[in-house]
């Protein structure tokens, strides 16, 4: 099975590298076949694989494929771990990709950046394969930094846009800091678990949880608290959670299709599987569980808050990919792994149906994305309304669509924990939904019902996208719809990853959920009596309805008495500000008075210039020594010589 593993990797690889630097000989539509085939082999083998687990008895496979390098005894190697976790991120992430690569033809036709932008999509599925398929620490930092560089090349993919530059550095630097802290995360696991491989170290969990450190004189550290609290500070960055979420907005600078793989099935969800990935470690640490458990319930509430504001197509789905981000995250945090996981499979789809709707209607008016130039758009493009509301429906959780499935039992689980801040998390996720539906009904409302305020140009030439556009959002909706229904108990509560994640008894939440689980279409029906998140979604649909349809002057009412609550939100918590003028402008300052007081004058100023001019001052002084007279060198001669027996006299 080697041979298969390596195929899936390695064929989004070489289709990337072909579309790239031989792009101009095999044209436009060269590029997009080569790329597509090569992901397409990469899903069929995928699916293979994830049968074969799954239903054919084929066994977990662990074990290195090259070695890299030999360093002290330390192997660094490319390794694979394919077991049912990994299969199934192999599936949902060429899945997606394939349906992206397909998509890319209509949305980027006219694009003169066509074939390296086909380049650049493979070569992002690539990387996100290296990471998911990874069994050890080496190989998982390649591939996260991989998924990064490539982002950074596809944010900024129009780079002769300021704004796409702006955006692609800051999601650069925002994830460095994120990498930071995970680097030290894989740093403190080396040094005291004494290797990068996944195996080894989770085997050493227990005993490290009794391990200490000092980061500060006098005071003990866990070893492995800081290990996974590093660990999670890169979930932060990749997954964009609070207070590094700033990126994720202003990624969809680049173009739509990048936004639907970035936000649904690659960058952002890496860093939820990679935590559920170390669940051997974070099991043993409650102090991290309880961590990623209240950064997760602040980011899916209080940034799905963002999206209710709004005006940008793309960015209300951006900030509603950040709130689903927060209900994995919290999912994770309260030790129910396989219902984030299943909630990052669910909306792998959904999301990514979103977003190439968003672009389906961006093409169709022209490229316009604010919503208040559309409205009424029902009529004209009856497959992406139709399909959008699926994905709208999925998104907040309507029973018997996908999310509704996910969502529902990961916040039945956050409710059945005790951890610390599980109170908190439980409150932050319910109120979530309420707000999920408002902004989403809101943005099909606003878009798809009501008054037409196109222009009239926009108007004469408004029609249904090609089939090339339409056709993946099909695609997609299909999952978004039936998914949840043959993926709850398998994953929740049939021990489908059974071996690949790691609970203790006393946090298995998914356990009491389960316990009174009957079943998928029992699921659906006990929401209608016992789920107040169904009922909270009902009124967020309500609310925007009356807001955005029935009496459309309110939201301006609203805007004028709470002026600064709406500013608030609109200026994103000052988060933004905070960053542009305090940190990096702060960081600036320093630079400055660093290369003021370092380079110019002590460096240039002191040690170069200075050693020079003394050496000048010197020569200046030794000149005038310098008279040609005899009799002045025979008296210095002999001052000289007095001041020699002098000195031997009083040693002496």
């Amino acid at each position: 099975m080697e041979s298969v593993y390596l195929t899936i990797v390695l064929a989004p690889l070489a289709a990337a590298i072909v579309a790239g630097l031989a792009g101009s000989r095999i044209g436009r539509a060269g590029a997009h076949w080569v790329t597509i085939i090569g992901v397409a082999i990469s899903f069929a083998l995928s699916l293979y694989v994830l049968y074969g687990i799954v239903f054919g008895g084929l066994e977990t496979f662990n074990g290195p494929v090259y070695q890299w390098a030999e360093v002290g005894g330390l192997s660094i190697e490319v390794g694979f771990l394919i077991d049912r976790l990994t299969a199934l991120m192999m599936a949902v992430v060429t899945a997606v990709s394939l349906a992206v690569h397909v998509y890319t033809i209509g949305y980027m036709h006219d694009d003169p950046g066509y074939q390296r932008f086909f380049s650049y999509i493979s070569l992002f599925t690539f990387s996100m394969l290296m990471l998911v398929m990874s069994n050890n620490f080496m190989q998982l930092f390649f591939g996260w930094e991989a998924v990064g560089v490539v982002s950074y090349l596809l944010i900024g993919f129009w780079f002769k846009r300021d704004s796409a530059v702006f955006a692609n550095l800051k999601a650069f630097l925002v994830n460095r800091v994120g990498d930071f802290g995970f680097l030290l995360g894989i740093a403190a696991l080396l040094l005291y678990g004494g290797s990068l491989d996944y195996a080894t170290v989770f085997g050493q969990a227990e005993a490290l949880s009794g391990e200490t450190m000092q980061i500060f004189e006098g005071a003990e550290w866990s070893v492995l608290t800081v290990a996974c609290i590093c660990l999670f500070i890169g979930a932060m960055g990749k997954s964009a959670q609070v207070p590094l979420h700033v990126w994720l907005p202003d990624s969809m600078e680049g173009p739509t299709p990048i936004s639907a793989l970035i936000h649904a099935a690659t960058m952002v969800t890496a860093g939820i599987f990679m935590v559920a990935r170390m669940s051997p470690l974070f099991e043993y640490t409650e102090t991290a569980l309880s961590f990623v458990l209240v950064i997760g319930a602040t980011t899916a509430f209080f940034t799905g808050l963002l999206g209710i504001v709004q005006q940008d197509i793309k960015r209300v789905i951006a900030y509603s990919t950040l709130s689903q981000l927060g209900y994995m995250t919290v999912a994770l945090g309260a030790s129910a792994y396989a219902a984030g996981i299943f909630h990052l499979a669910t909306h792998a789809f959904f999301k990514a149906l979103l977003f190439l709707a968003a672009g389906s209607v961006i093409i169709a008016l022209h490229h316009e994305q604010d919503i208040r130039k559309m409205g009424g758009l029902k009529k004209y493009l009856p497959i992406t309304y139709w399909t959008s509301v699926l994905g709208t429906l999925a998104l907040i959780g309507f029973p018997g669509f996908s999310g509704f499935f996910s969502k529902d039992a990961l916040i039945e689980a956050v409710h059945a924990s005790s951890l610390p801040g599980s109170t908190y998390a439980y409150w932050c996720v319910l109120l979530g939904v309420f707000v999920t539906s408002l902004y989403s009904f809101r943005l099909l409302f606003v878009v798809f019902h009501g008054e037409e305020r196109m222009d009239a140009h926009t108007k004469e030439h408004l029609h249904e996208t090609p089939a090339v556009v339409t056709g993946p959002l099909i695609a997609l909706a299909i999952p978004s719809v039936v998914i949840g229904w043959f993926m709850i108990e398998p994953l929740l509560f049939g021990g489908f990853f059974d071996g690949a994640i790691f609970v203790r008894e006393e946090h298995d939440v998914l356990g009491e959920v389960g316990a009174e689980f009957e079943g998928a279409l029992a699921f659906v029906t006990h929401a209608f009596t016992h789920s107040i998140a169904l009922y909270m979604a009902a009124a967020g649909a309500i609310v925007a309805w009356f807001l955005y349809l029935k009496r459309r002057e309110i939201p301006g009412q609203i805007l004028a008495r709470f002026g600064a609550l709406y500013r608030l939100l609109v200026n994103k918590y000052y988060f933004d500000w905070f960053n542009e003028n305090v940190v990096a402008r702060g960081t600036r300052g320093t630079g400055k008075l660093l290369w003021k007081l370092g380079d110019q004058i002590l460096i240039d100023g002191l040690l170069v210039n200075g050693s020079a001019r003394a050496v000048g001052a010197i020569s200046s002084a030794a000149r005038g020594l310098q008279s040609g007279y005899l009799y002045h060198y025979a008296f210095a001669m002999v001052i000289a010589l007095a001041v020699l027996i002098g000195w031997f006299a009083l040693r002496s």
